[in-house]
């Protein structure tokens, strides 16, 4: 948390504020129900969770109005076994960006946030898998996903882009960036 005010005072004396704040985070651990230990979920939820929710608590007051917050969550329209304490992680990302919505819309920030799905990035969320293992995970989530690729950190960035910047009368939603994966199109 320290690394957070830190950060908020940086931003106070070096910026004249805040006009787009874009919280992506994330990590990853393949395990089932069983397999899952506090030590595990609690990493999971520091980072994906506490980490977002608090670094919007410090700069928040530096966001100018009219600004926007733009949380990543991910698509959980479908389901991942073994992703149960991540997806639990996300979603409440998700949830309380729709409060924050509500909460900011009297300074007139907008809150949203981009629901990604199988995104190629350089760890995919997991950097425990080894070279073999990343590259299976790679072909499930090509085949797994309805325009048959996965998507890149420029297409969510480019979304993500949209929601700060042109969606001026958005706020509150979650836009699924995920190659029709969450609504099931071409299973």
């Amino acid at each position: 948390m320290t690394d957070l005010a830190t950060l908020a005072k940086q931003a106070s004396d070096t910026l004249s504020g805040i006009d787009y704040l874009f919280v992506t985070q994330g990590i990853a651990e393949f395990q089932t129900l069983e397999e899952v230990t506090e030590e595990s979920w609690d990493r999971i939820f520091s980072v994906n969770t506490k980490g977002s929710f608090f670094t919007v608590q410090q700069l928040a007051p530096l966001i100018a109005e009219g600004g926007s917050i733009v949380f990543t969550t991910v698509s959980n329209d479908e389901i991942f076994p073994g992703l149960s304490a991540c997806s639990g992680a996300k979603e409440a990302v998700a949830a309380f960006a729709k409060v924050l919505a509500a909460e900011l819309l009297p300074r007139g920030i907008r809150v949203n946030a981009v629901a990604p799905g199988f995104i190629l990035t350089p760890t995919m969320g997991v950097a425990e898998l080894t070279t073999d293992q990343r590259a299976e995970f790679i072909e499930q989530g090509n085949a797994s996903t309805p325009m048959g690729r996965g998507g890149t950190v420029e297409e969510i960035a480019s979304a993500a882009l949209y929601l700060a910047v042109d969606a001026t009368f958005a706020t509150g939603i979650e836009l699924p960036v995920d190659g029709g994966f969450g609504k099931g199109l071409g299973h």
